[in-house]
């Protein structure tokens, strides 16, 4: 499994095994990072999905429209 893992991150860095393994563990932890960053702006558009913004313009001292 990490095989495939390793080679779905990309080509193998390195002909050592062990640098290719120390790549591709560098690789996962970025991977792993723009994961959860990705998750939390989903989920920050979900949360606000709907809100409705209500906006209160209060003016004091000043006549507005036609008087009667």
């Amino acid at each position: 499994m990490w095989k495939l893992w390793s080679l779905a991150l990309g080509e193998k860095a390195s002909k050592k095994n062990n640098e290719a393994d120390c790549v591709a563990v560098l690789r996962t932890i970025i991977f792993l990072t723009y994961l959860a960053t990705n998750i939390f702006i989903i989920a920050g558009v979900v949360k606000h999905w709907n809100d409705e913004t209500k906006i209160y313009i209060q003016i004091d001292g000043a006549k507005i429209g036609k008087p009667l």
